[in-house]
């Protein structure tokens, strides 16, 4: 720990904790329940600086070091609710991220600046109905006008995608190109002709997941991030940051899950003694210790080489594939040593093993990885940030 966390980080992730519990726990059963995060508390995390973390000074951030996110993103997954993380840090780290690197300054005074204060929330459109991982096959389209933009096209599984305030969005303004012709935009909830669906989904119940309609959909071509028909490569610089965050937060689950089981396990006696003095036991929870202690030294590691500005774009696929597989077992096993409790409600473990499941899948799946990895590993594929 003490490689990469300083007395700082310390003080941090103990002050987070304490916010949580105080302003956040109370809440999670009703959140899980209606699907629905009351307003307040992305107004709390804004002025507590928790939204402001990894964003420049001059739009109301901290500009601190990754592992005072991993610090944020470790301690969210301790609240046992897998969809309220997922709202905070696709927030934070999706739709935010593409703002700070892509949008000009007068985006950013509109957009960062309150999504930093928590009083705008953004969410990030990529995915579609019949795209799934294949960004560069997506249908939705940006034609322009004049000095207008028209969007049509529909996105799916986007979180935050009902609540937001705002949406940064993929669409095709050269549909011939290909993978070579996607350009971003960033375009106001409100604006006539979008619409949103809720999604109803085994885990993450706590968070808004919606499918998304644009019809006709007439933006300014002020609403243009970046360069035209640079979108692809801007989506892909940021999948490393992405990725790395679902190994951070499948690490964190992990261990949460492990340290309740193993209490359990002391509390829990059977046939004269307490279960956790069982050899079959003991040597699956030491497995599965082994196994996460693993993943999150490989995941710090990558933290801190792309703290240090490598392209970590490998390793942060890999801490993903291994991290998300190790947290399902993890999951599949702790349930199980709870025996009939486990497949209880009013136990963590069955809200674990749900949340958990999105982890191989959202993000890229675990099948787009291995090919990703397959590329760089087998054919020396390389790749390089677009910025």
């Amino acid at each position: 720990m003490n490689l990469h966390f300083t007395e700082e980080h310390d003080f941090f992730r103990k002050s987070f904790q304490d916010f949580l519990q105080k302003e956040v726990v109370p809440h999670i059963e009703k959140w899980e329940k209606t699907g629905t995060i009351d307003r307040f508390i992305w107004k709390k995390f804004g002025e507590m600086g928790y939204f402001g973390i990894y964003q420049p000074e001059e739009y109301g951030g901290l500009n601190l070091d990754l592992f005072y996110t991993v610090i944020f993103l470790e301690e969210l997954q301790k609240v046992n609710s897998g969809g309220f993380a997922a709202a905070m840090w696709a927030h934070a780290y999706l739709a935010m991220t593409h703002l700070k690197k892509e949008a000009n300054h007068e985006q950013k005074e509109k957009y960062l600046a309150p999504s930093i204060s928590g009083d705008k929330i953004g969410c990030l459109c990529i995915t579609e109905p019949f795209g799934g991982s294949d960004v560069s096959g997506m249908r939705t389209t940006a034609v322009k006008k004049g000095d207008k933009y028209i969007i049509n096209g529909s996105k799916t599984f986007i979180t935050n995608g009902i609540y937001s305030d705002y949406l940064v969005v993929a669409a095709k303004t050269a549909p011939e190109l290909g993978n070579k012709g996607i350009s971003i935009f960033v375009m106001d909830r409100d604006t006539k002709g979008i619409s949103a669906t809720k999604l109803d989904k085994l885990g993450w119940r706590a968070s808004d997941t919606g499918e998304i309609a644009f019809d006709n959909v007439e933006i300014p071509a002020s609403s243009l991030m970046g360069e035209e028909n640079m979108g692809f490569p801007y989506i892909m610089q940021h999948f490393a940051l992405e990725r790395l965050i679902m190994g951070v937060n499948a690490h964190a689950r992990s261990e949460f899950a492990l340290d309740y089981t193993i209490q359990y396990m002391k509390d829990r006696f059977a046939f004269g003694k307490s279960i956790s003095k069982f050899q079959a036991l003991r040597h699956r929870v030491a497995q599965l210790a082994s196994e996460v202690e693993v993943a999150k030294t490989f995941n710090y590691v990558t933290a801190q080489r792309l703290n240090d500005g490598e392209y970590v774009v490998k390793e942060a696929t890999m801490s993903k594939l291994i991290s998300t597989k190790v947290a399902d077992e993890v999951m599949t096993e702790c349930l199980q040593f709870l025996g009939g409790y486990g497949y209880m409600e009013d136990y963590p473990l069955a809200r674990l093993l749900r949340d958990s499941r999105l982890g191989p899948i959202g993000g890229g799946t675990s099948e787009i990885l291995r090919e990703i990895i397959s590329k760089m590993v087998i054919e020396g594929v390389s790749y390089k940030p677009a910025t």
